[in-house]
C-alpha cells in the first residue's frame, strides 16, 4: 500500500529525527491531543527518535477517557430500566462508573447492544417500536456529524422511541483550559487531524495568537507525527506561534462545511464536565430545544448528577500533561485493562492503555 507505506518509511522517519535533533537547541514540551497519535508514538517508539530537549506529553484527546463519571452513571441508570434497549460503541461498555459499568448491566440481563454506527441504533428503534432505544452519543467533533444525522433522521422519520444520551466534547476549549492553567508546561500542540478534517483549523488560529503557542495539525502515522514535531520545533526555535497544517491530504482550513451545518442544526454549544478535570465552559454539545424529544437526559429525567472521582486515579493530571501514566501508584497493578480504575486504561485510544501495552516493562 504505497500511500500507507510511505508514512511508515523508516528512512523518512530517520531523516525527520535528524532534522529535529539538529534544530532543537532548547528544551520544549509538546502535547499531542489525539489518543490515536499517542498510540502511534508508543507503538513505534517515536520518543526514542527524539533528542532529550523534546518531551512529549499526552492530552485529553480520547473521548472515552474524558466522559465524566456522571454520564457513565446516567448511562448505567437508563440501561438498567425495563423496556430500554441501550446502544453504544464497544469501548464505552467497560468504562467504570461509580459502582458498575455497562457490561455488568448487560450481564445482569439489561438489553445493552454494541453498534458501529448511530444509524444502526435508529434501525433498532424502528424494528422495536414498543421499546425505548437510547444511543450513547460520545465523541469529539469527529463523531458529531454522524450522531447529528441519526437524530435528524429519527425526527424526520417519526421514530419517537429513539433518543440520544449526548456526551460530545470539543478540542479548542480543552486546549484553552490547559494553556490558562498556572501549572501548564505545554509549549506546542499537535492538533488532531480527524477533528480538523471536520472542523478545519481556523478556530485554532485565535489560540495560537492569544497564547503565543504554535499548533500543527497532524496525522496519525509515524512520519505524520514526526513531521508535526519537526514543524513545531522549527517554530519554537524561531520564536514563532502560528497554525500549520501537516495533514494536508485530509484537512483544509475550513473543514467539512456540510457536516458543520448539520451539527449546528441539531446541537448547540454548552458547558461540559470532563472526567477528572471538571467543567470546561462551552466545551461540548447538547441537543437543541427543537430536538428535546430525542434528548435521553430529558426523556428519562436523569440529569444533574455529581460524582467524585477515585482518589487514587491521576488521569486528570495525565490528560493535562502534568504527569505520565507510570507516575500513578496503581498503574499496572490496581489499574489494568482487565480491571480499569480510570477511563484512560479502558479505551483503545487511552494513554494509560498505550503505556500498558507498549511501555510497562521498559522501566520508564
Amino acid at each position: 500500500m504505497k500511500y500507507l507505506d510511505e508514512y511508515r518509511d523508516v528512512h523518512i522517519a530517520r531523516a525527520l529525527s535528524a532534522r529535529i535533533r539538529a534544530r532543537a537547541a532548547h528544551p520544549w514540551v509538546l502535547m499531542e491531543i489525539c489518543g490515536g497519535q499517542t498510540h502511534t508514538i508508543m507503538r513505534y517508539g517515536l520518543e526514542e527518535l527524539l533528542p532529550a530537549e523534546v518531551e512529549l506529553v499526552h492530552g485529553p484527546g480520547c473521548p472515552v477517557c474524558v466522559a465524566p463519571l456522571e454520564i457513565i452513571d446516567t448511562a448505567i441508570e437508563i440501561a438498567s430500566r425495563p423496556g430500554v434497549i441501550f446502544v453504544s460503541y464497544g469501548d464505552m461498555l467497560r468504562v467504570p462508573g461509580s459502582d458498575s459499568d455497562l457490561f455488568r448491566v448487560k450481564a445482569a440481563g439489561g438489553d445493552v447492544r454494541i453498534v458501529y454506527s448511530p444509524m444502526d441504533a435508529v434501525k433498532i428503534a424502528q424494528d422495536n417500536p414498543d421499546r425505548q432505544v437510547v444511543f450513547f452519543g460520545v465523541g469529539f467533533e469527529t463523531t458529531a456529524p454522524a450522531n447529528a444525522m441519526a437524530v435528524w433522521h429519527a425526527r424526520r422519520a417519526g421514530v419517537g422511541n429513539f433518543s440520544m444520551l449526548a456526551s460530545h466534547v470539543l478540542v479548542p476549549p480543552a486546549i484553552r483550559m490547559i494553556l490558562r492553567s498556572p501549572v501548564n508546561r505545554v509549549q506546542g500542540f499537535i492538533a488532531p487531524g480527524h477533528v480538523c478534517s471536520v472542523m478545519g483549523f481556523q478556530e485554532y488560529e485565535a489560540l495560537a495568537e492569544e497564547f503565543r503557542v504554535p499548533i500543527v495539525v497532524g496525522g496519525f502515522e509515524p512520519v505524520d507525527v514526526l513531521e508535526a514535531i519537526a514543524m513545531l520545533v522549527d517554530q519554537l526555535e524561531q520564536g514563532e506561534a502560528r497554525v500549520e497544517n501537516q495533514y494536508v491530504r485530509s484537512v483544509t482550513r475550513t473543514g467539512n462545511t456540510a457536516a458543520q451545518k448539520l451539527m449546528a442544526e441539531v446541537f448547540e454549544v454548552a458547558d461540559r464536565p470532563w472526567r477528572g478535570i471538571g467543567p470546561i465552559p462551552a466545551s461540548g454539545y447538547r441537543l437543541r430545544e427543537e430536538y428535546a424529544a430525542f434528548d435521553a437526559e430529558r426523556v428519562f429525567g436523569v440529569s444533574d448528577k455529581h460524582v467524585a472521582e477515585p482518589a487514587e486515579c491521576i488521569s486528570a493530571q495525565v490528560l493535562q500533561g502534568l504527569k505520565k501514566p507510570v507516575d500513578c501508584g496503581v498503574f499496572g497493578t490496581g489499574c489494568t485493562p482487565e480491571r480499569p480504575m480510570g477511563a484512560p486504561m479502558v479505551s483503545s485510544e487511552g494513554v494509560c492503555a498505550a503505556y500498558y501495552a507498549y511501555r510497562r516493562h521498559d522501566g520508564v
